[in-house]
């Protein structure tokens, strides 16, 4: 029997070929899942209604395959996709597992390193335009350190840098309709990694060239790593124009990167995310994949994965629909109005001018009275709390 949280393609959820196909391997042990042809993956999810597949260049193409394996392989999954009406949104370039990228890939101290990321990475990046990808994300997985006095941050800011400089310029000349995302992570592999926070990366994206083509791809699980706010790091990111994808699971706060199902943890945070990307609070939404960069815990055969696919999905939609509810609530409504003066509001919007600064300073403010006044946040909070436990709405 048909819900109205089971997915469809307009909700436009998508997983990484790495999520499904995740084996269950971590370092303590081994994999409890086979490898799957991607092929396969992409009819199951298709099946479970997702919208879309995302990928590394080696979840498709094994690395070293010969130009012929290569195209035989693409031919396929392009056959697949047809097959099954499923879209590649987004793709990007694996730098971290193979052992030359033991001390970075753009940021290593060996200069054949990171001339051998670019090579990789273009490669990567004709085949996700090939694929039909239009967004092109950058996990600086080994753009780190353990030993900090092997090179000056600096230095490697500015390999960083060029590195993207070249990309972007490869993209423009080869005429690709493609953006990229930088996606930021505190630590794991490296005991520290470069541009850690979103805040990092939207700060380095205006040292680039070609600035307008960069925007960022925030993960719920790294800005928990460091214990901020990820609602407040994807607000941020739209705020300026920069949110180009979003990476989507659940994390506990002070733990390893866990990529667990979207929602399985605080469900709080994941409220107001979906209520942020889905604009019920009156602001722009965002329009881009719901992308789930998450995979099944390592107790379950392939039958649990598809009930980890099928969970993300109905979680979300879960969490939409109570979003849409809360922010309809009349008395939620009435407590979170904006405050309107229209003696006060000119002075405060559109930057500074000799008047307002005269007018501002002539005013007469009691900030005893109005310090006085209760804001109604706790009746807010308990408002947010039983529409989320399903008590209104």
């Amino acid at each position: 029997m048909s819900s109205r949280f089971d997915p469809v393609k307009s909700d436009k959820f998508t997983f990484g070929l790495w999520t499904v196909g995740n084996p269950g391997r971590d370092p303590f042990g081994e994999a409890v899942r086979p490898v799957v042809d991607p092929n396969h993956l992409v009819r199951k999810l298709a099946e479970c209604g997702a919208y879309g597949v995302n990928l590394h260049d080696n979840d498709l193409i094994p690395f070293g395959a010969s130009a012929q394996e290569r195209d035989r392989i693409v031919r396929d999954f392009k056959a697949t996709l047809k097959d099954t009406g499923m879209v590649v949104p987004m793709a990007t370039t694996n730098l971290f597992s193979h052992p030359i990228f033991k001390d970075g890939a753009f940021t290593a101290n060996d200069p054949k390193v990171r001339a051998f990321a670019l090579q990789k990475t273009m490669a990567a990046i004709d085949l996700g335009v090939e694929l039909g990808a239009t967004i092109y994300v950058f996990w600086g997985g080994r753009e780190g350190s353990e030993a900090d006095a092997c090179r000056d941050v600096r230095t490697a800011c500015k390999r960083m840098r060029d590195a993207m400089d070249f990309l972007c310029g490869y993209v423009k000349d080869q005429r690709y309709d493609l953006r990229f995302a930088l996606e930021a992570k505190p630590n794991e592999p490296r005991g520290d990694i470069y541009f850690p926070t979103t805040g990092h990366m939207l700060h380095f994206i205006s040292t680039l060239q070609h600035s307008e083509m960069v925007g960022v791809n925030p993960e719920v699980a790294h800005e928990t790593m460091a214990g901020l706010s990820f609602v407040h790091a994807v607000a941020e990111s739209m705020a300026v124009g920069k949110l180009f994808h979003i990476d989507l699971n659940g994390q506990k706060i002070g733990r390893y990167d866990q990529d667990l199902r979207f929602g399985s943890e605080d469900q709080k945070m994941a409220f107001f995310l979906v209520r942020l990307l889905e604009g019920t609070g009156g602001l722009p939404r965002y329009d881009g994949p719901r992308h789930f960069d998450a995979h099944a815990y390592r107790t379950e055969d392939e039958a649990g994965v598809w009930d980890f696919a099928r969970g993300c999905m109905r979680t979300y939609k879960i969490l939409a629909a109570r979003a849409a509810a809360f922010d309809a609530d009349p008395e939620v409504r009435a407590l979170i109005a904006e405050t309107k003066d229209q003696a006060l509001d000119p002075l405060l919007t559109g930057g500074y001018t000799v008047d307002k600064a005269r007018a501002l300073r002539g005013l007469q403010l009691d900030a005893t009275a109005i310090a006085r006044r209760g804001l109604g946040y706790e009746r807010l909070d308990q408002l947010t709390i039983e529409h989320l436990l399903g008590a209104r709405g």
